[in-house]
């Protein structure tokens, strides 16, 4: 080899060195994030974008309800530079492990930004908030105001990438909760009634007027009795209500006990489709995002409601070419 080819590779290897120290002391620069939910997740990483790495305990078809940390999730919580959790009792196993790390590590309850005014609670939980704000658009844009001014809050010399981030985040929410109205704005009056595995969708129902009908409460810990199950069986046969719902995170079991009892009693009601409730759909698809699980929702309702669909399909679809990375 030539000197001249000699000194050409060592300045080579010399440039390729120094960039790839430049891109692991970046690395090493981001915010480590753990976040509970993969809503949660979602959000801190459309809102933090190349300044935080966030790692998220809880994957598709997980019940944040019943979920109890490992040895491994305890390891990642505490090395965390912060966590982000849903709270208002949703992740019930995990919030006194929370709590207690909260004195040691930065940790943001998100649905707690929704203000109490707006929200949600019912007779068997006269003191505790639902928990399941990320189901209406409109009240979720407080969480992600929460995310940003946590991140702010962690790095403040990055406000304005933040703020620049969350206002497009805010943007495309705010595109959705449009789409959602004049799709769910469809289904005939009378057939507005939503009957889930459990009650998670008061928010979704509040705002754009469905009755919801959960079989069991708020939280999946509480056991659906028989009494239930007829008086809903009953509600199915009465009102002529031809499609329920069953969610990814939550067995299918009382679901279909209600359509086995509406058979029983000459009423025939169908799956009207798999709805995202408490976990969103797989990693790396539209649906694994939460506008994209959303999206999915809106469009499962209202198509199984008699309500009208955009013949393209999904606002996802009109929107998106895929996942959004």
């Amino acid at each position: 080899m030539t000197l001249t080819k000699r000194v050409a590779l060592s300045a080579a290897l010399l440039i390729t060195g120094l960039f790839g120290g430049m891109l692991s002391v970046a690395a090493e620069s981001r915010l480590q994030v753990v976040a509970t939910t993969g809503m949660v997740a979602d959000v801190v990483r459309e809102v933090g974008g190349d300044h935080v790495r966030v790692e998220g305990l809880m994957g598709p078809g997980v019940d944040p309800h019943l979920y109890r940390q490992t040895r491994r999730d305890i390891t990642a919580l505490s090395r965390a530079d912060a966590v982000f959790w849903n709270g208002l009792y949703l992740e019930a196993q995990l919030e006194e492990f929370l709590e207690r790390l909260a004195q040691r590590r930065p940790v943001f309850a998100v649905a707690e930004g929704v203000p109490e005014r707006l929200r949600l609670s019912d007779e068997e939980y006269r003191n505790q908030s639902d928990p399941h704000v990320w189901m209406d658009p409109g009240r979720w844009r407080y969480g992600v105001e929460a995310v940003r001014s946590a991140l702010v809050e962690l790095r403040p010399e990055q406000k304005a990438y933040f703020d620049q981030r969350a206002e497009s985040y805010l943007s495309e929410l705010e595109t959705l909760n449009d789409y959602a109205r004049q799709v769910l704005g469809s289904v005939p009056e009378g057939k507005r009634v939503l009957v889930t595995a459990h009650d998670a969708f008061g928010y979704f129902g509040d705002a754009y007027g469905f009755e919801v009908l959960g079989i069991q409460g708020f939280s999946t810990e509480s056991e659906a009795g028989l009494s239930r199950i007829e008086a809903l069986v009953d509600l199915l046969v009465e009102r002529e209500i031809g499609a329920i719902f069953v969610e990814s995170s939550v067995s299918d079991r009382n679901v279909r006990a209600l359509i086995e009892g509406a058979a029983a009693r000459g009423h025939s009601v169908r799956i009207g489709g798999e709805l995202y409730s408490d976990a969103m759909g797989p990693a790396g698809t539209y649906e694994g995002t939460w506008l994209g699980m959303i999206d999915h929702n809106v469009s499962t309702i209202a198509r199984a409601l008699g309500g009208e669909v955009p013949s393209g399909g999904r606002l996802g679809k009109l929107k998106h070419a895929g996942a959004r990375e």
